[in-house]
């Protein structure tokens, strides 16, 4: 085991981990540290991924097929509203064949426990009577068994954690309890960083469409009030996002 700190009142050394605890970890390899421990780890390091989507989903998905026993690759699958699947952030060509197998047939784990709000496993896609279209098709892209956790994100998407291994029967239930763990980490900061995005790109747009709204005000002596509405009329005719016509007047330029 190792050292603890001495010093608890330290906040830069206390981590939260996903069981309420506050553990002061040292700097020492995962290995080492017993599973609460890595998981409040983890949570450190993904944190310290957030910059975007992207970095946290990479970073997130590499700590998965890690530290899961059995799993040889880990992938996120997301399923919106109108069923349709995409797979942000898949590491290899295996994450992302078994999201368009699924896509394609309309079966499989993933959609299953998207919708069913559930933890899915196929221990041995040679023998997987639930989805035997699906199945023969991971088979043969070398996936021989899987566990779908499920993974809200936001809104009216929803999505999945999984886990890919080559050899069937390879997950176990120590395998679905630590899985159930990343993606409880994975659904609070991935959600957390998306909206971080959302808000950015909301505050873009706001910025583009009062310099727009500046620039008409300029150009035909409008108030506030009438530069918005004018730019309004030109969306609504057009059928564009006003934030597109926005910036088309905006590169139109004041002339």
């Amino acid at each position: 085991m190792h050292p603890r700190s001495e010093n608890p009142s330290n906040p830069a050394e206390q981590l939260p981990s996903v069981l309420g605890q506050v553990l002061e970890v040292a700097d020492v390899p995962l290995e080492e540290l017993s599973l609460v421990e890595r998981m409040g780890e983890i949570a450190r390091r993904l944190r310290e991924q957030s910059a975007s989507s992207e970095s946290l989903l990479s970073a997130m998905l590499r700590f998965a097929a890690e530290q899961v026993p059995g799993a040889d690759d880990a992938g996120v699958i997301l399923v919106d509203a109108m069923g349709q699947l995409s797979s942000p952030g898949a590491p290899d060509d295996v994450v992302l064949r078994i999201a368009r197998i699924q896509q394609e047939l309309g079966e499989g784990p993933c959609v299953h426990a998207s919708f069913e709000s559930t933890t899915i496993e196929v221990p041995d896609t040679g023998d997987e009577p639930r989805w035997p279209r699906f199945a023969a098709a991971a088979r043969e892209a070398g996936v021989g068994s899987m566990l779908s956790l499920c993974l809200y994100v936001q809104n009216d998407t929803y999505g999945t954690l999984n886990l890919l291994a080559r050899a069937p029967h390879s997950f176990t239930a120590e395998s679905a309890s630590i899985g159930s763990l990343f993606a409880v980490h994975a659904a609070v900061a991935f959600s957390a960083v998306r909206e971080k995005e959302q808000i950015r790109a909301a505050l873009t747009t706001r910025d583009i469409i009062g310099q727009a709204k500046g620039m008409i005000m300029e150009r035909y002596k409008l108030d506030a009030d009438g530069a918005f509405r004018l730019l309004a009329r030109l969306s609504q005719d057009s059928n564009t996002k006003l934030a597109e016509v926005a910036l088309q007047v905006i590169d139109a330029g004041p002339d």
